[in-house]
């Protein structure tokens, strides 16, 4: 993405976008030069339902003339869904225009004829000039309106328009979706997830097959697009392509307008044009919940409930010895938030599991990238103190199982099919990375559900700060070499029995590769 892969090589990735700024500030200056995010639209109460602008931060944009495209023209595209703090409350519903428009706006109701309620939206603009990417000058428009004060448990209708384009009009009655948000109490419900999508024929099947699964909300464990498909925090001057954002959300979509879309983010999403942290691109097409440490430098680091479950999403750049680009840059930050999350919930009578997803691996037998040790050093103490009930990652395009692990041991073998008490016993950890983008390989043979080959011990590596160190592991219980996702089954259970986390996982076929199930005692 415009910086020499053997100069980007010593680079951080504040190094590689201030060497970007550098190396184009004259031409940008030529064109009108960078400016910061416009149009940002006020809140409005409606019965029922609050919208407010998202916080702007800093973007690029190509030049500053005000010409528009009939509205009546333009049709918006890619929308996503991404909680709030509170998922029983608060909604973002986010999109996508292939030019700028007048006056973005959401309605939403309780009913499809019912859409008189209209809200402005923010947009956020970013521009990739000729030269940072394989493409010609490119801007695009994100837009993002934030809902507050909703009902929990209740399912609304949006439609999402601009000057132009109003979504109540009956034509257009076609172009509206729902969403429905988190319960007030606890109560049955489904997840998915899975790592590494990209945009492909895979990653669509895969979507596919999530939508009828039916569930409550969907996790992405990073790489996400591949606007940048060298993802080392390296570069090339022809790689990068910022268009490959507008595949993926039209691919997505007709999953992620209905289903929440919760994204962590890995080595693929930082693109050192936009911002020192890489993460400027993904701020301007996300709006995540605003409570994690470090809005700054980490965006990507959050959590939510829903029902009797936390959710945790880490970013995995600042401990990677791998990939190190970001590493270090919360200064420690992220962890101390992390620990002081896992303590809230423990603490926290109405919730029962603690589910952390992020990218890079803590244990994985892939002979692409297998182990990161700078997971193992700052959060698997974490996660064996606080006893977490499953750890979900990506970065390993494969699916991976292991046993009950606990102090870097197995405590337990969990062949498919078994339970694993989490309070009691250890963590089980899945990587779930075989989304869309090509496989990677194991160093044993594949060994899933109806075709098990089970072995002693399994030869891997494991990422340390001075480099891969070989070991050889005896925890990789399920290896599937295809393309496959995640389905978790949560069923609260009253006071003093055992409320469980089903877990499946599901080919790009259809066929179930692996269930297992992880119990712990409901409070």
């Amino acid at each position: 993405m415009g910086v020499p892969e053997k100069l980007a090589e010593r680079m951080s990735m504040a190094e590689q976008h201030e060497y970007l700024r550098a190396k184009f500030s004259r031409r940008n200056m030529i064109r009108g030069g960078a400016v910061t995010l416009g149009a940002v639209a006020g809140g409005a109460f409606v019965p029922g339902a609050v919208a407010q602008a998202a916080v702007p931060t800093q973007r690029t944009a190509a030049s500053t003339s005000t010409e528009k495209v009939d509205g009546a023209l333009v049709a918006p595209f890619g929308r996503h869904l991404a909680y709030g703090a509170d998922p029983r409350t608060e909604m973002t519903v986010s999109w996508q225009v292939p030019t700028a428009v007048n006056k973005p706006f959401i309605r939403i109701g309780a009913h499809p004829w019912d859409l008189s309620r209209k809200i402005e939206a923010e947009v956020r603009t970013l521009y990739t000039p000729a030269g940072v990417g394989a493409s010609g000058d490119h801007t695009q428009y994100y837009v993002h309106a934030q809902l507050t004060h909703l009902r929990p448990g209740k399912t609304y209708y949006y439609g999402v328009g601009h000057a132009g384009f109003d979504p109540a009009e009956p034509h257009l009655l076609g172009t509206l979706g729902t969403f429905t948000t988190a319960p007030s109490h606890a109560k049955p419900f489904t997840f998915t997830a899975f790592g590494d999508q990209g945009v492909s024929y895979h990653a669509l099947a895969n979507d596919s097959l999530i939508l009828g699964q039916n569930p409550a909300f969907h996790l992405h464990a990073g790489d996400i697009a591949y606007g940048d498909p060298a993802g080392q925090g390296k570069t090339s001057d022809t790689v990068f392509d910022s268009r490959t954002w507008d595949q993926f959300l039209a691919q997505t979509e007709s999953v992620s307008k209905s289903v929440p879309w919760m994204v962590s983010y890995g080595n693929h999403d930082m693109e050192a044009w936009y911002s020192p942290n890489g993460y400027g691109g993904e701020e301007a097409r996300w709006t995540l919940p605003d409570n994690g440490p470090d809005k700054k430098h980490l965006p990507g680091v959050y959590s939510f409930v829903y029902g009797n479950t936390a959710i945790i999403s880490l970013d995995p750049n600042d401990v990677s010895f791998e990939i190190p680009a970001n590493l270090g840059i919360s200064g420690g930050t992220q962890t101390k938030w992390f620990e002081g999350q896992l303590k809230k919930f423990r603490a926290a009578k109405d919730i029962d599991f603690v589910i952390v997803f992020f990218h890079h691996c803590a244990y994985c037998t892939s002979t692409a990238h297998a182990s990161e040790g700078g997971v193992r050093q700052e959060w698997v103490p974490l996660f064996d103190k606080y006893s977490v009930d499953l750890v979900i990652n990506g970065h390993n395009h494969q699916y991976e199982r292991t046993d009950v692990i606990k102090g870097n041991q197995v405590v337990k073998k969990l062949p498919i099919g078994e339970t694993a008490y989490s309070d009691t016993e250890g963590v089980v950890y899945v990587t779930a990375g075989a989304a869309g983008r090509s496989l990677y390989a194991f160093s044993a043979p594949d060994s899933y559900e109806g075709h098990e080959n089970e072995v002693d011990s399994v030869a891997s590596f494991v990422n340390l700060k001075d480099g891969k160190q070989n070991e050889t592991v005896a925890w990789s219980r399920v290896r599937y070499l295809n393309y496959s996702f995640l389905r978790v089954d949560v069923t609260p259970a009253p006071k003093g029995h055992c409320t469980t986390l089903k877990v499946q996982g599901i080919a790009e076929t259809g066929d179930r590769i692996d269930h297992f199930t992880v119990a712990r005692r409901a409070k």
